[in-house]
């Protein structure tokens, strides 16, 4: 068991990764830093916030690809065959990482939506969905193409919503979020 825990994170890593990027660029590269909503509302709130940029969607998808395609050379190698889910020698790895971060950045936009619908502002934690809405992503666009295993979603939810609170308390103890959760 604990074995497929290792599996499921090893798998997640660009997912993670795609998720923590946008807050780690927004400093260094001012380009792009425009609303994916455009700044339109919807019924007097804004679509999804000033803070959902493309430029968070560019450098999160692109650090996504470019952990898939270092888990598609480390392949070659017997620990990362044993501790990896997907046969990364068969799939385009460009094409999966582009999946994988665009879901989990999709899922983020879904959640931003709700909350906006709900008045939270940006940057405000809602419980739960700010932990699940990556995993909807993964679902959505991963999910169908390359992971058919529910029981392997199952173990994504548990591991990712686990995760989330020990990134996200860790980014509140250096400064990163305001939030603890």
């Amino acid at each position: 068991m604990n074995s497929f825990i290792i599996n499921i994170i090893y798998l997640l890593l660009p997912a993670a990764l795609a998720n923590m990027t946008p807050v780690l660029v927004k400093k260094y590269f001012k380009f792009l830093a425009y609303p994916v909503d455009f700044n339109k509302k919807l019924f007097g709130n804004r679509i999804f916030g000033s803070h959902k940029t493309f430029r968070g969607f560019l450098f999160g998808i692109l650090s996504s690809i470019l952990i898939v395609i270092f888990q598609a050379y480390l392949y070659r190698f017997d620990f990362f065959q044993n501790i990896s889910l997907l046969e990364y020698n068969k799939i385009n790895p460009i094409i999966f990482g582009f999946l994988f971060g665009f879901g989990v950045l999709f899922g983020d936009l879904i959640g931003s939506f709700i909350k906006r619908r709900l008045k939270i502002s940006p940057g405000k934690s809602l419980l739960i969905l700010d932990q699940i809405n990556a995993v909807i992503g993964i679902a959505v666009f991963v999910f169908p193409f390359y992971l058919k295993s529910l029981e392997i979603l199952i173990w994504i939810t548990f591991v990712w919503l686990i995760g989330h609170f020990i990134i996200r308390y860790t980014g509140f103890l250096f400064g990163l979020n305001k939030e603890k959760l």
